[in-house]
C-alpha cells in the first residue's frame, strides 16, 4: 500500500505529499519495504526524502555497512561530503563491504581531482580482492583520466580477456578511446573495427576516421567520414577532418567542396572559414580565400593564425594599405600580437611612414631575434635611418646566426 502511495504522488509531483508519507512509513513498516521505497525517491530524485529513510533504517541498524555506502552516495549527491566520508571511514577493514567502501572513497577523491588519494584506495581495495573485475575496470577509469594510457591499456585488456562488456562499456571501445589517447592509432584501429561490428554510431565512426587520419591511412579516414556524413549529416567536425584526409592525397578540388559543404551547414566555425581560405589560396581562388579568411576573423577577432595568413597573403601582394588597416584593426585592443610586427614594419617602410615603420620594428626585434630574414631587413631599414648603433647590434647578432655570412662580417667594421 504504501509504494503505491508514493508512486502517486511522484507522478503527480506532489511534493507536500511524498513528505507527509514518510513519518507514517518510518513508523509502521517493515525496513524492507522502507528500504524500497528509499530506493524509488533516489531513482526519482527525491533525494533529501529518501536520505530521510535511510538515516532511520541506519539508526535501527548502526552495524549494517552497506546502509552506511547507500547513504554515503546518497549525501554526496546532495552536498554532504563531509557527512558522507564520515560513514565511509567508519567501515572497518575485517568487514565485508570494505572493498566497496575503498571503491566508493575513490570515487570521491577521483571527482575531486585527489588522483593520488584514489589510486591508493583502489589499490587498497585490490589487494584484498586482486581479481575483481569491478576494482580492476575502477583503476582502469582512473589511469585513462590521469594519462597513464599503457596502464589503462593492460587493465582494460586484461578485463576483456574474460568478457566484452561491463559497466554497460564496451571494452573495445574503451580500448580504443585509451589507444588513441595515447596516440598509438594504429593499435586503435581494430578496436574500432570491433566495436563497430557490434552498433554504428557517429562518434564511433568519426573516432575512427580520426585515428585512420593520424596513421596516415587517408582512403580508410575518407570511408569512414563519407559514413558519418551519411548517419549525421549535420556532424560537423567530419567535414574539416574529411578535406583534410582529400587534401593528404591531393585531392584539392574535392577538399574544397567538402569544406564548403561544411561551411553551407554550420557558418559560425571559423576553423572551416581557415581552412577553405588556406585551401582556396592553394587552389588559386585568392578572392575566395581573402573572403573566407575575412570570416573567420570577423567570427574571432583574435584568431591570431587566420589574421597572420590573410596579412602574409596581402604581403606576398605588397598590398601594403590592408596589411596595415587590418594590423591596425586587430591589435589595438591586443597586447601581444608581436607575429604581425615584421608585416607591419615593411608596410609601413614601403609606405613611407618610417616613423611608425621603426616603431614595430622595435616592437618586433625582441621575439625575433633568432630571425634572420627578419633582421636582415631591420638592419638595411636601420642602415637607411643612420641609426649605426642599432645597426651594429643587429650586424653582430647576425654574424652569430650566420657565421660563414662574410658581408655580416664587413657590415661590423665598417659600422666600427
Amino acid at each position: 500500500m504504501e509504494y503505491s502511495q508514493f508512486e502517486k504522488a511522484i507522478k503527480e509531483g506532489n511534493l507536500e505529499q511524498v513528505q507527509l508519507l514518510i513519518e507514517p512509513l518510518l513508523l509502521a513498516s517493515e525496513p524492507d519495504t522502507q528500504y524500497e521505497i528509499a530506493e524509488m525517491l533516489v531513482g526519482t530524485g527525491y533525494l533529501k526524502e529518501a536520505d530521510q529513510i535511510l538515516q532511520h533504517i541506519q539508526f535501527l541498524f548502526p552495524e549494517e555497512a552497506q546502509i552506511k555506502i547507500d547513504r554515503a552516495h546518497l549525501l554526496m549527491e546532495i552536498d554532504q561530503e563531509d557527512e558522507a566520508l564520515l560513514l565511509l571511514s567508519s567501515i572497518e577493514p575485517h568487514e565485508e563491504v570494505y572493498p566497496q567502501a575503498l571503491l566508493s572513497l575513490a570515487d570521491y577523491y577521483q571527482m575531486q581531482g585527489f588522483y593520488e588519494a584514489a589510486e591508493q584506495r583502489i589499490n587498497q581495495a585490490l589487494d584484498l580482492m586482486p581479481d575483481e573485475p569491478l576494482l580492476k575496470f575502477a583503476k582502469a577509469e582512473l589511469m585513462l583520466e590521469t594519462g597513464k594510457y599503457l596502464e589503462a591499456v593492460r587493465l582494460y585488456e586484461e578485463l576483456k580477456r574474460d568478457q566484452d562488456e561491463i559497466a554497460s562499456i564496451r571494452l573495445s571501445e574503451r580500448l580504443a578511446e585509451v589507444l588513441t589517447a595515447g596516440a598509438a592509432y594504429e593499435e586503435a584501429l581494430p578496436y574500432y573495427e570491433e566495436s563497430l561490428d557490434h552498433h554504428v554510431t557517429p562518434d564511433l565512426l568519426f573516432g575512427y576516421a580520426h585515428a585512420a587520419f593520424q596513421a596516415e591511412q587517408f582512403e580508410l579516414a575518407i570511408r569512414k567520414l563519407t559514413e558519418v556524413k551519411t548517419l549525421d549529416p549535420d556532424y560537423f567536425s567530419a567535414h574539416l577532418l574529411l578535406a583534410q584526409s582529400l587534401l593528404m592525397i591531393e585531392e584539392n578540388d574535392r577538399a574544397y567542396e567538402a569544406i564548403m559543404e561544411g561551411l553551407s551547414r554550420d557558418e559560425y566555425d571559423k576553423e572551416l572559414y581557415l581552412f577553405a581560405g588556406k585551401l582556396a589560396l592553394k587552389l588559386g581562388k585568392t578572392q575566395e580565400a581573402e573572403d573566407h579568411l575575412r570570416q573567420a576573423i570577423a567570427l574571432d577577432p583574435e584568431y591570431m593564425e587566420a589574421t597572420v595568413t590573410l596579412i602574409s597573403f596581402f604581403h606576398t601582394q605588397e598590398r601594403d594599405e590592408d596589411v596595415i588597416e587590418l594590423i591596425e584593426t586587430v591589435s589595438k585592443d591586443q597586447d601581444d600580437w608581436s607575429a604581425l610586427y615584421p608585416f607591419a614594419a615593411e608596410a609601413y617602410a614601403r609606405e613611407e611612414n618610417y616613423e611608425r615603420a621603426y616603431e614595430f620594428y622595435s616592437l618586433a626585434y625582441t621575439d625575433h631575434k633568432e630571425d634572420p630574414l627578419f633582421l636582415e631587413k631591420y638592419v638595411y631599414f636601420l642602415l637607411e635611418e643612420g641609426k649605426r648603433s642599432e645597426a651594429l647590434e643587429v650586424g653582430k647578432l647576425l654574424a652569430s646566426l650566420q657565421p660563414h655570412e662574410e658581408r655580416w662580417q664587413d657590415l661590423i667594421d665598417s659600422l666600427n
